[in-house]
């Protein structure tokens, strides 16, 4: 493509806080920039400098930050970030006081909530000390199964201002999903709701809280919090439980005792997705956290304060985690609770319109279903505050730029980004001062040295291969829970290429100093020994109006791999052989021969996890007949029936 489908005009430029950083680091360091890529590879080639310099134009607020920025410079795992501060997470995302809103909340139109900054500050307060009077320390594991509420964040806050450690699953895990997890860690205090709404329907969560109890020995205290808010809740249906009012009813608001903690202490434990065994429990330190979010948001996503800022999610993905630290820029976040087709596609427009939304965050899957759905929100929305529009979870289609310029808003940054729970953050990102190039993210973060290693180990651009990171950075992983020796940690990144990050995806960097995502890496497919990324193909089928998603593995037979295609479609669509037909030639046209399927098969529903993503691993362990460890991490796991001895697979 030779033109770009969206690039800033000079003042959208010249205001950006990307460009006021790249000032600040002419001026500190005596040296001029000639744009972004020059500051991205002084930011790799030079990141300590980097870091330190970030760190006071972030203002990050600790009681000693230290001379040294890195140790153990060269170890990957190993290097240890600002060694010698102190700092305290919630201390940094409560700085911004006043009556101005910190939160937003909208559970499904049902419930509507709101929180100024002082509001929460005080919230926060209560909670803390009603936390410290449950005995919890600094160390300790607090868990939350809440849904998307501002309970959740004010627990969060309330936790970390001590130290203890905070982890969360969202409410549609059912109980062995969460036993998985929370089981691992032992928290002390656990946190739930008593239900919460979805699809216009009232799930009660009270019934699993009663089964998590019995099964969780180490909670010596429960606290109940009711999905509106106002009401005491049903705390006393749980033996021993105490409502969140309850809780917090004989304390009053003072200033917070912000516990000063070393860079590197635990903050969160997050969950990989479960779907190939016990859930990983990633250990997040607090500096690390707040540093790589405050780069991410404020350059990245040129994140102001006052700016409104939405992500669609769940307390059980990380973009919860991520968007929870825009509260360090001064944002106000925008909260939302249930489904976003509910009672239509329209939701979570009519949200951003009523709120005067400046960042949208979605997923690329909801985009696609916007598409499908037909739906217009430019013609039917006022979205003239909306400048920024971000989408990860999986890649996003060059056709889904295509959408949401033509469909959702022209003049706007859409940055497609990606990373993931490994890092609590990004290696690829948008950028307010670089242009959108159709299926591209923008650009690799800041302080990042992000690869594209071939199966040799050397780094290439313009050819498909391995995303790496080749040097320490701050988000990386404390370690893993109950793993004394790292082992664990170790294998899962740094055996592939040896003192280098290996993430598991395929991808790609472009002429523009861009990304492309191919997939993930476990999930390519290798028909006659070519490599080839699931997304190439996604991108083709899911163009085809009968088509609404599809999945695609790799068959072992006869001594190589064939390519088998399920598509799930519109209803009252069948699956005939002229439509395979079109299937076919839409996918030869655009891709290679190599890239059509052997067969292609019509199912019903397509498993996922609870954050959206299609599990083609655990579908092709159903096709040959291997164990599927772990299906309570699915939001779906019924669906994988549907791929068990099809007898198409058997010819």
């Amino acid at each position: 493509m030779s033109n770009p489908l969206w690039q800033p005009d000079s003042a959208q430029i010249e205001s950006s806080n990307m460009s006021a950083f790249i000032r600040h680091v002419e001026k500190t360091h005596g040296f001029a920039l000639g744009g972004y890529e020059e500051l991205y590879h002084w930011s790799v080639n030079q990141s300590e400098d980097f870091w330190h310099t970030f760190w006071d134009f972030a203002g990050v607020l600790a009681s000693r930050r230290g001379g040294m920025v890195l140790e153990h410079p060269t170890r990957m795992p190993g290097a240890r970030w600002f060694p010698k501060a102190r700092l305290n997470f919630a201390e940094n995302l409560l700085r911004f006081r006043g009556d101005q809103a910190a939160l937003t909340f909208n559970g499904e139109n049902r419930v509507h909530r709101s929180l100024s900054r002082d509001e929460l500050y005080a919230q926060v307060s209560m909670m803390a000390q009603a936390l410290r009077q449950a005995g919890v320390q600094a160390g300790d594991r607090v868990a939350a199964y809440l849904p998307n509420t501002p309970e959740a964040m004010i627990a969060m806050l309330a936790s970390s201002s001590i130290g203890a450690i905070f982890s969360s699953c969202s409410p549609d895990f059912g109980l062995r999903g969460v036993l998985d997890r929370f089981g691992q860690i032992e928290p002390k205090v656990l946190f739930i709701a008593d239900g919460y709404y979805y699809g216009g329907k009232w799930f009660d969560s009270l019934d699993t809280g009663r089964q998590l109890l019995a099964q969780l020995p180490s909670v010596t205290q429960v606290v109940v919090a009711h999905y509106s808010g106002t009401d005491e809740g049903k705390a006393e249906s749980i033996p021993g439980a105490k409502s969140w009012q309850g809780i917090i009813r004989n304390l009053s608001a003072l200033d917070i005792e912000f516990e000063q903690l070393p860079f590197d202490h635990p903050l969160y434990i997050m969950y990989s997705s479960g779907t190939t065994g016990a859930p990983k429990c990633i250990v997040h330190g607090a500096g690390g956290t707040l540093l790589q979010h405050l780069k991410e948001h404020r350059l990245h996503v040129n994140l102001k304060e006052g700016d409104r800022f939405f992500y669609f999610t769940t307390c059980g993905w990380m973009m919860w985690n991520w968007l929870v630290s825009g509260l360090a820029s001064g944002a106000e976040l925008l909260l939302y609770d249930g489904s976003p087709f509910h009672p239509d596609g329209n939701t979570l427009f009519d949200f951003a319109q009523s709120t005067g939304m400046n960042i949208l965050g979605t997923s690329a899957k909801f985009i696609d279903a916007l598409g499908k759905a037909g739906l217009e929100p430019a013609r039917t929305h006022d979205l003239s505050a909306l400048r920024t529009m971000l989408s990860t979870g999986s890649p996003l289609a060059p056709e889904g730029f295509d959408y949401v310029y033509q469909h959702i808003k022209q003049d706007l940054c859409l940055s497609s980004i990606a990373g993931g729970t490994d890092i609590i953050s990004c290696f690829a990102l948008g950028n307010p001062i670089l242009p959108v190039w159709r299926g591209e993210l923008q650009c690799r973060g800041l302080g990042m040295k992000v690869d594209v290693y071939n199966e040799d180990g050397h780094p290439v651009t313009e050819q498909r291969g391995e995303l790496v990171c080749s040097a320490p950075f701050p988000s990386m992983p404390v370690g893993f829970w109950n793993d004394p020796d790292g082992s664990r940690y170790h294998a899962a990144y740094f055996e592939h290429f040896p003192n280098v990050w290996y993430h598991g995806d395929f991808v790609e960097l472009t002429s523009h100093h861009g990304m492309v995502f191919y997939g993930r890496s476990d999930a390519t497919l290798n028909p006659g020994g070519v490599r080839i990324g699931t997304a190439e193909i996604y991108r083709q089928v899911e163009q085809l109006d009968e088509v609404l998603e599809s999945l695609v593995i790799g068959q072992d037979w006869q001594g190589d791999v064939r390519v088998v295609l399920f598509v799930r479609l519109r209803e009252g669509i069948s699956l005939d052989e002229a439509l395979q037909d079109r299937i076919r030639k839409q996918i030869r046209r655009n891709t290679t021969p190599r890239h059509v399927p052997a067969k292609i098969i019509a199912v019903d529903d397509i498993p996922r996890t609870k954050s959206g993503k299609i599990v083609e691993l655990a579908v092709r362990n159903v096709v040959h007949d291997r164990p599927i460890k772990n299906r309570e991490a699915l939001a779906n796991p019924e669906a994988l029936e549907l791929f068990k001895d099809l007898p198409e697979l058997a010819c």
